[in-house]
Parts: C-alpha cells; sequence; structure tokens
C-alpha cells in the first residue's frame, strides 16, 4: 500500500508540484506569522521579562511597563517596613527624545537602574560593562539600533532630551516593540534626562525574602496611593496591552490561520483531483477484496507523503527568514517546540484536507471496472 502511495503521488508530477507548493507557502505563512507572534511577546515585555524584581511599585492605573508615572521616592521607605521586603531599589522607564547628528529627533526610552543592585539593568552586553554607567552622562544603547540613532562607537556623544549623553556600551538584541530603542543608564542620570524631581521615581522595584504574595498583600496595606505588582502580573499586563490591545497580536495569528486555511484547500483540491483519476485503480482494488481500510491507508500515506516533503521545504525557507531578520529591529522567534508543532499541524493539515478523498474512493462500486 505504501508503494502505491507513492506512485500514486509521483504519477503526475506537475500536481504534486502544485501540491507541495501550496503546503509550503501555507507553511511559510503559518510559521512566519506564529513567530511574529511569539516575537511581539517577547518585545512588548521583555524589559519585563528579564527583571529580577519580585514586585512593582508603580503610579494607580497604568496601562503597561511604558506607561509608568511618577510617585514619591518616599513610598520606597514605607515599603521597607513591610515584613519581608529585601530591597528596594528606584526604577524608570519612560519615553525621552535622542537629538541625531543630522539635529532631527529619535523616540527613545530611558531605562534608569541601580547600579548597584543591577536589578532591572541590560543583558547581553557586547562590549563596555555596567559600571561604565557610575559615571555622569552615561548611557548604554542596542546595537541593533546603532543606525536609528546615528551611533557608530562607544565614545560617541548625544543629546537627550537636551542633556548631553555618551556611549560607554552595547547590547545586542534588547528589542523595544514600540520602535523607540531602549537607553540603559543609572538612576542618577536617569533622573537629570526625563527631569524628575530628587524626590519622584517611576516605579519601585522589591525584592523578597518570601512568598512575593505575601509581601504584596502587605505592600498594599502599608503603601498608599500606589498599585503592587508581581513581575508576571505586569508581564501580562504590558503583553496584553501591546500585543492584543494594538491588534497586533491579532492580525498575526489571522495570518496564521490563513495560511492554514489556504493550505488545507490546496492540498483537499489537489488530493480529491488525483483520487478521481486513480478511480478505476481503487475500484479494481476492491474487485480484487481490498477493504476500505487499505484505501484508507493509501489516500492518508499519499496526505502524510506530501505533508513530509512540504513541511522540509517550507521549514527551510522560514528558518531562512528567521535568520535573515536575526540583526534586524524584527524579532521572529522560531524554536524548536513551535516547529516540532507545525510539524504536527502540517500533518493535521494534509490528513484533513484527504477526507473528501477517502469519502469518494470508498462509495467506489468495484462494478465499474468491468464496464469498460
Amino acid at each position: 500500500m505504501n508503494i502505491l502511495a507513492w506512485k500514486n503521488l509521483f504519477h503526475d508530477r506537475v500536481r504534486l508540484i502544485v501540491t507541495l507548493t501550496g503546503i509550503v507557502f501555507a507553511l511559510v505563512l503559518i510559521a512566519v506569522q506564529f513567530g511574529m507572534f511569539l516575537g511581539f511577546l517577547d518585545t512588548s515585555a521583555n524589559i519585563v521579562a528579564h527583571n529580577e524584581a519580585d514586585l512593582w511599585i508603580t503610579a494607580p492605573g497604568i496601562p503597561h511597563v511604558n506607561g509608568g508615572s511618577p510617585i514619591l521616592e518616599k513610598k520606597r521607605w514605607q515599603a521597607m517596613q513591610a515584613e519581608g521586603v529585601e530591597k528596594v531599589v528606584e526604577y524608570a522607564v519612560f519615553f525621552v527624545n535622542w537629538k541625531l547628528p543630522n539635529g532631527a529627533f529619535e523616540s527613545s526610552q530611558i531605562v534608569g537602574f541601580d547600579v548597584d543592585s543591577r536589578i532591572g539593568g541590560p543583558w547581553d552586553i557586547v562590549e563596555g560593562d555596567v559600571d561604565d554607567l557610575r559615571g555622569e552622562d552615561t548611557v548604554i544603547v542596542d546595537a541593533l539600533y546603532k543606525k536609528k540613532l546615528g551611533v557608530e562607537k562607544i565614545g560617541d556623544s548625544f543629546e537627550l532630551n537636551g542633556k548631553r549623553t555618551r556611549v560607554v556600551g552595547f547590547t545586542r538584541g534588547i528589542r523595544s516593540f514600540t520602535t523607540a530603542p531602549y537607553v540603559f543608564t543609572s538612576m542618577k542620570n536617569a533622573k537629570t534626562y526625563i527631569r524628575l524631581r530628587e524626590d519622584e521615581t517611576i516605579f519601585l522595584l522589591v525584592k523578597t525574602k518570601g512568598d512575593p504574595r505575601d509581601v504584596q498583600a502587605r505592600l498594599r496595606k502599608i503603601v498608599p496611593g500606589v498599585e503592587v505588582f508581581t513581575n508576571a502580573e505586569l508581564l501580562e499586563r504590558t503583553q496584553a496591552y501591546w500585543v492584543f490591545g494594538t491588534g497586533a497580536g491579532t492580525t498575526t495569528l489571522m495570518g496564521a490561520i490563513l495560511g492554514l486555511l489556504v493550505g488545507i484547500v490546496v492540498v483537499a483540491q489537489t488530493i480529491y483531483a488525483a483520487t478521481i483519476d486513480h478511480l478505476k485503480e481503487f475500484g479494481t482494488l476492491k474487485a480484487m477484496g481490498a477493504t476500505n481500510g487499505m484505501i484508507y491507508r493509501v489516500i492518508l500515506m499519499q496526505a502524510a507523503l506530501a505533508a513530509v516533503m512540504g513541511y522540509a521545504l517550507g521549514i527551510t525557507i522560514a528558518l531562512a527568514v528567521v535568520n535573515a531578520t536575526s540583526n534586524t529591529d524584527l524579532l521572529i522567534k522560531l524554536p524548536a517546540e513551535a516547529a516540532a508543532g507545525i510539524f504536527v499541524m502540517t500533518l493535521l493539515m494534509c490528513m484533513s484536507a484527504s477526507l473528501l478523498s477517502i469519502r469518494k474512493a470508498t462509495t467506489i462500486d468495484p462494478a465499474m471496472v468491468f464496464r469498460g
């Protein structure tokens, strides 16, 4: 039966090419769109996901981590009184203007953190060091945004919100969903760039000794006029806002669903046509005593073979697209788990598409073979 499935599939090379083209097109669309969705999830809240804080103290009603408002720094001392609190540090994420060498302005996001604790600081540093931020007017930016920010090398100087700044290091791969690059600096410098008062901060980051949920409940009672989130809660809120609230995530998922539908239609049409062309052969098999189960296996094997070949070609192209965007500000993620899931989806897509063919082949009257 496996040999028959193979011969049926390769009998018409043009039809096989059309089938594989449909599968590959659908699979690449699914993989790239889903990869973009995973990339959006990553970049929309990476500043939270890579943060070592257990709890965030914020102004009331903030929609996401990029929408913080100033709170009084004295809240830090109030928070320190809560049982289970190990450390509380100031933190800031705030939109500011970066002045390019040509005089134009580019939107960026200051990330001010406590250099001593390094909580909420940059990761994947490829040049320079976090300790370099102890100097005045110093920042670390991501290498992916060099051209966007007009940066060429360490030591280049710019204006940030009207204040002088000097690049002392580069990270690699810290993308921003908003397209406004993250600019890391010490909290002391950040207050100057954001123009915060000395007694203000944007966030307070809390490290706990015990269960963060217990400490969260205590802080809500002790520190008035603020909200307290766990890191996971703020991560979820930020992702929900940027990925789903803006429609970006819904659009990419719809693209993946569209690819799946295209694949099912193309494969169903070609496998059905191939079955119709071989109705007499299937009738002969039934006249010779072949059961419906045997017919099922032939058609399902055809679909499985098409799925494997289409997947091999499609995933190769999809991975090439992923690699091509690795050095851009667009992140497309295709981890091994996702690739395996897409393979299973491809098999199911092709198997589902063969259902019409199965029904047609198994309702053949064996007597048709003898009618000429």
